[in-house]
Formats: structure tokens, sequence, C-alpha cells
């Protein structure tokens, strides 16, 4: 708990509680990744920020055509800190 983490973007303004699904419950040397056990577990976490991640550049090229094509993304993410871990 405690842990800032930046995931997918979520809807939600800074201070916001979100409840995120869990896919992995790891408790010492037990791994669970069952979908029964995982579906009794719930993570609460707080908005912090909404943020970007690194830019990309995509480049297209053909040859001998003259076909030049150039392209950034920045993928959308959110900064969420976790308050809560229901076991």
């Amino acid at each position: 708990m405690g842990d800032v983490l930046l995931i997918d973007k979520v809807t939600g303004q800074p201070g916001d509680a979100v409840e995120l699904t869990p896919l992995l419950l790891v408790d010492g040397t037990t791994v669970t990744s069952d979908a029964d056990k995982l579906a009794k577990a719930s993570v609460k976490a707080e908005v912090v920020k909404a943020a970007k991640g690194p830019k990309i550049t995509i480049m297209k090229y053909k040859n001998k055509t003259g076909y030049k094509k150039r392209q950034g993304h920045r993928q959308p993410l959110t900064q969420v800190k976790v308050t809560e871990i229901n076991a």
C-alpha cells in the first residue's frame, strides 16, 4: 500500500477513488492467478494525476516512390496511489 503506479488511462479527477481488478496476487511465496480466487480480492486506489507516456515516432517509407510519412504518439496514462488491498 502507498505505491504510486502509472497505469493506462482511467476516468476520474485527481483525488477520486478508483477500484481496480487484480490479475495476479503474490503473498510471500504464494502466487495466485486463479480467476475464482481473484474475484474475491479488490484493490482500491486514488487518482494522483493524468500523465502521458514517452513520445514515440512512427516513420513510414516506401522505396523508389517518394512516399514518406512521419507520425508521433504519446500514450495517455494515469498516476494512481494504492490505498487498500483486500485479499
